[in-house]
């Protein structure tokens, strides 16, 4: 092959064999854009607002602890590691946060001119997207590569040859672990620190993280800062793990500190809850009883607070005495306020939080009405939907139209003390069902052309979605329904025609299947599609 004498623009692409060559520039922008599963700052601000702002009064107190101070002073390859465990509720996330607003001014981050790297990555248990070892990798890698873009000549030089695949394919975590760690002995970096709060809520390949993490935790030019909560593959990693570059900060061992904190958020939220705004007084009265009840725990003042905002101030007394002071009894009685709705209202809420539970992501208000079935006259009206998602108290909670569970905490409690009311026939029947519902969707809606775009060849960067967008509803079902159908398998699974020849399966298959691969390419998700296709094979 002969190129000599030609010219491409900056974006060009010459295919030869399974490699691909690109222009510097356009390959250079494409690595990254095909690295990035999410961006990290987005998620800091998400979860910030979610959580009702940045207090730095909530968690300056970890500046001025010895191991916090004897992390970040040592400059040897002692106490490289900063482990945080606590827990749920206990504000592990929001010290995350506060330490990387505090040492975001000395990195690259923020200061351009300076040698040092921050990056972090925030697991979220309930999104498949952000769940997994390898989704940490790429999130720290991209924050990486944003701060000092020459780094992405380490990943070049694989995903020349392998492309996007080189992020999704079984491969993957061999593939970026040791790009990290390249990256990581560059020597235009002088040193690198690397934040992943509630690395518990890693839920693919957690133990290849941990031992990933422990391994490297001795780079004298790296430090680390891990929260989490103990759980038992935590708890034997740590305890057989003998370096001394690991330093264990429990926050059950700074109750005063955190019990200061939670008091300050105490007075701070009481002091934003409309109803007492000109009663200073009750607002006096409303900080003693909960301070009383708090068990510092963060979590259980939120919660607390999205009750009392919906009463009010005579009664906000008698809510907070009537409130445990256990998280878990806490959600016993949100649940069981939601049993008492009336007219059919309760069922409509179960149906929510079972599909909030059983989702691989959080979904859009126009999902989640239509995946869990809930009635034609609430779920294609946006503004129905949200108040029944306001009928589940506090377990569910909405940002930019999109529903999120309020904790990981609260899943846990929902799909297991609450697993019989949640799922009363068992957590495979929802999977199944939300299998059916997305194959029914996709069948109602995925059409030729579904953007009326009239031009098969338009590259997919020159693409706008209009608004509204006709895929909205299908953009979770055309991803995860093979993924539901195989969690639904149960003991009676093999009765059903879901594979048979003319079942629901090959129905789709054979009207809807260039349809459901072109909704995939407009979403840049084709790569599911080949998961899918793969998975389903499994079953046969």
């Amino acid at each position: 092959m002969n190129i000599e004498g030609n010219s491409f623009g900056d974006n060009a692409t010459i295919h030869q064999g399974n490699v691909y060559h690109y222009s510097s520039e356009g390959a250079s922008d494409r690595c990254l854009a095909d690295l990035r599963s999410t961006d990290p700052r987005d998620d800091k601000v998400r979860i910030e607002q979610t959580k009702g702002g940045l207090l730095r009064e909530l968690y300056n107190w970890i500046f001025e602890n010895d191991k916090f101070k004897l992390w970040y002073d040592d400059d040897d390859a002692q106490g490289q590691l900063l482990w945080i465990t606590g827990d749920p509720g206990k504000g592990k996330t929001m010290l995350a946060c506060g330490i990387i607003d505090e040492l975001a001014d000395q990195t690259r981050i923020k200061t351009p001119e300076s040698k040092t790297m921050l990056s972090y990555f925030f697991c979220q248990g309930t999104d498949s997207r952000i769940n997994s070892a390898v989704a940490v990798l790429r999130g720290l890698l991209y924050l990486i590569i944003q701060q000092q873009p020459s780094l992405i000549l380490h990943i070049r030089t694989k995903y020349d040859i392998a492309g996007k695949s080189l992020f999704e394919d079984v491969n993957a975590w061999t593939a970026l672990s040791q790009i990290l760690i390249n990256i990581l002995h560059d020597a235009s970096i002088d040193s690198t620190i690397l934040v992943i709060d509630v690395l518990d809520e890693c839920e693919a390949d957690q133990a290849k993280l941990l031992d990933f993490i422990l391994q490297h935790s001795s780079l004298s030019r790296v430090k680390w800062v891990i929260t989490s909560r103990n759980g038992p593959l935590i708890e034997q990693k740590l305890s057989t793990y003998n370096s001394r570059a690991l330093l264990s900060l429990e926050l059950k061992d700074s109750e005063a500190s955190i019990s200061d904190a939670v008091n300050t958020y105490i007075k701070y939220s009481v002091s934003r809850l409309g109803v007492v705004q000109d009663d200073k007084a009750l607002q006096d009265d409303l900080e003693k009883a909960m301070q009383q009840k708090v068990n510092g725990t963060f979590l259980w003042v939120s919660l607390v607070m999205k009750e009392l905002e919906q009463v009010e101030s005579w009664d906000a007394l008698q809510v907070i005495d009537e409130i445990p002071s256990d998280l878990k009894e806490v959600y016993a009685r949100m649940l069981e306020q939601i049993l008492q709705l009336k007219r059919g209202n309760h069922k409509h809420c179960i149906q929510l939080l079972s599909t909030a539970c059983a989702t691989y992501r959080p979904l859009s208000l126009s999902e989640v009405g239509f995946l869990s079935g809930l009635p034609r006259g609430i779920s294609e009206k946006p503004g129905a939907v949200r108040r029944v998602v306001t009928m589940c108290g506090s377990f569910l909670t909405i940002r930019d139209e999109n529903v999120y569970l309020v904790h990981q905490s609260a899943k846990d409690y929902l799909s297991t003390e609450a697993l019989q009311t949640i799922f009363p026939n068992g957590v495979e029947t929802i999977h199944h069902f939300l299998f059916s519902r997305s194959l029914q969707g996709m069948s109602q809606i995925l059409r030729r052309d579904a953007w009326d775009l009239k031009a098969p060849g338009v590259l997919i960067d020159e693409i706008v979605a209009p608004e509204p967008d006709p895929l909205a509803t299908t953009r979770y079902s055309c991803v995860y329904w093979a993924d539901h159908l195989c969690d639904g398998i149960s003991e009676n699974w093999a009765q059903t025609n879901d594979l048979q020849d003319d079942g629901i399966i090959h129905q789709f298959l054979n009207k809807h299947y260039l349809y459901w691969l072109e909704a995939l390419s407009l979403q840049r998700s084709i790569s599911y599609g080949v998961v899918a296709l793969n998975r389903l094979e499994t079953l046969l």
